[in-house]
């Protein structure tokens, strides 16, 4: 007796297609699971036992062959212990062989026949929509997640009696509907808000530049001078993400393990702000299998780095790739993977080992040499994919017990949804660029070329300030992006000069 049930297997954030036979053979009872199954896989026997122990069909006295294929792609999770489950019943005839046309099974099996919510419900949604499968049958926790896909009717089963019942017609399982559209846009009032920051002005205005443009931003001060509070509220001056930027992020937060029950997809832009004890694998992926890390858990949104000196200097430098190509690819004896890693980096730092730099009062004790070797804890390649350096003083008194509010955010959001949306039209023929910190060299020299009076202003900064290529070209994309804030077709004087003043970290330490 033999049947075959359609699944997929999870490798990355990415999914593929996964055929479950099984075989009921004549001799000594046994069960065996081949095709490259990791422990996990191999340990579902025992839950698919019980499992259908539990509902009252027990395993036939039979030699029971399991197959996974291709066998050549490694199966790891327990999201395959349903797709065998379904195959048994199936080979045994519980349910005609008919009923699985078209349909692959995903879920992880408990002891008494309930389905468990399993990693990767929406990669595997889209896998099976590209590979023409009508239907898919998640653990019903996981249903809203697989049905944002749209493109598949997606099945939520509370149980394997439940499903059961299904298959033979007795009692049909009702197919879950998601308007994922009807979810975007919305902002919670929770949210924190610009109006609550006092003084910081340029900080402010950075911010603004960095949420328009997409540019990483570094904040040097004093501590208490508000430089989490401002990388806090970049998040909700950023543009709500798009249905497929949606999908995206929550792709890999579903790999990742860290959706919520009964969730749909994540409407709102990621703000991960790891400890500075992260390890290498914490922070760029890694673990085995392979997971994602911080920067993958950030992708479309914000990763924030408090006391970037005080980060290892490997996890650091681990950051160029993913900086430069907005993905980080991870090699392993076992294979390589890649994560995509497209998020705006906000960094902040003090000015020296106690802190005290230029705050105004004497209570900083470093000399230039102390100073110069905590700030070369930070690379000058990794300070180069860095658009702004921005200086964040201590906020007067005078601003403290400012009375009249500053800007809200959605004041600021709206400016820079207008500057996003002529990136957009502007980039529409380029692929992979959605900002103007995306643009390649050779993009930013025919798009972003700036007015022929202000290249000897451009000159005079490169050369005083001994600028890299990679650091000229990070200030015409600034100068660009501020154009655009500016409604200017052209990059003028102005924005050459506010984007050179974002450059503090390039000159030397007094």
């Amino acid at each position: 007796m033999f049947a075959h049930v359609a699944t997929a297997a999870l490798r990355g954030v990415d999914s593929h297609p996964v055929r479950v036979e099984v075989v009921l053979a004549s001799g000594l009872p046994s069960f065996t699971v081949v095709g490259l199954a990791e422990g996990a896989v191999r340990e579902g026997r025992e839950r698919v036992t019980a499992a259908l122990r539990s509902m009252g069909q027990p395993l036939p006295p039979r030699r029971i062959t399991v197959n996974l294929a291709p066998g050549d792609i490694r199966k790891e999770g327990t999201a395959f212990d349903l797709p065998i489950a379904v195959g048994l019943l199936a080979a045994a005839g519980v349910f005609p062989p008919e009923a699985l046309d078209r349909t692959a099974f995903l879920g992880e099996l408990s002891l008494d026949g309930s389905i468990r919510r399993v990693r990767g419900a929406l990669s595997v949604a889209s896998s099976c929509a590209a590979v023409g499968i009508d239907t898919l049958v998640v653990p019903e926790c996981n249903a809203r997640e697989a049905a944002a896909v749209g493109e598949i009717e997606v099945l939520g089963a509370s149980s394997l009696g439940a499903l059961c019942e299904h298959l033979t017609g007795a009692c049909p399982l009702i197919p879950v509907r998601v308007d994922p559209r009807a979810l975007l846009g919305r902002r919670r009032s929770s949210d924190p808000d610009f109006r609550d920051v006092r003084g910081q002005v340029l900080a402010k205005r950075a911010l603004e530049v960095a949420a328009a443009g997409g540019h990483n931003l570094l904040f040097l001060g004093a501590p208490g001078g508000g430089k989490t509070m401002l990388a806090r509220r970049l998040p909700g001056i950023l543009p709500p993400p798009s249905l497929p930027e949606a999908l995206e992020i929550t792709r890999v937060h579903s790999v990742a393990g860290r959706l919520q029950p009964g969730d749909s997809i994540l409407t709102r832009r990621p703000f991960r702000a790891p400890h500075h004890t992260v390890s290498n694998a914490g922070l760029v992926g890694g673990g085995n299998p392979l997971r994602p890390g911080e920067i993958s858990l950030a992708h479309h949104g914000v990763l924030f780095l408090d006391e970037l000196p005080e980060f290892r200097r490997s996890a650091l430098e681990s950051l160029r790739q993913p900086l430069e190509e907005g993905t980080i690819t991870l090699s392993r004896a076992r294979g390589s993977l890649r994560f995509p890693a497209r998020f705006v980096m906000v960094a902040a730092m003090n000015p020296c080992p106690c802190g005290y730099q230029g705050d105004g009062s004497d209570r900083c004790v470093c000399d230039p040499g102390a100073v110069a070797r905590y700030r070369g804890r930070v690379s000058g390649p990794l300070m180069d994919r860095i658009d702004l350096h921005v200086e964040v003083p201590p906020v007067r008194f005078v601003d403290l017990e400012a009375r009249a509010p500053g800007e809200s955010s959605a004041m600021v959001a709206e400016r820079v949804a207008g500057a996003r949306a002529v990136q957009t039209r502007r980039y529409r023929e380029l692929p992979d660029v959605y900002t103007n910190a995306h643009l390649s060299g050779a993009a930013l020299r025919r798009l972003g070329r700036p007015a022929r009076e202000v290249v000897s202003l451009l000159q005079h900064a490169v050369d005083g300030l001994g600028l890299s290529a990679r650091a000229y070209h990070r200030i015409l994309r600034v100068a660009r992006t501020i154009a655009d804030l500016d409604g200017s077709e052209r990059v003028r004087e102005p924005h050459v000069l506010e984007a050179v003043q974002y450059r503090v970290m390039d000159r030397r330490v007094a």
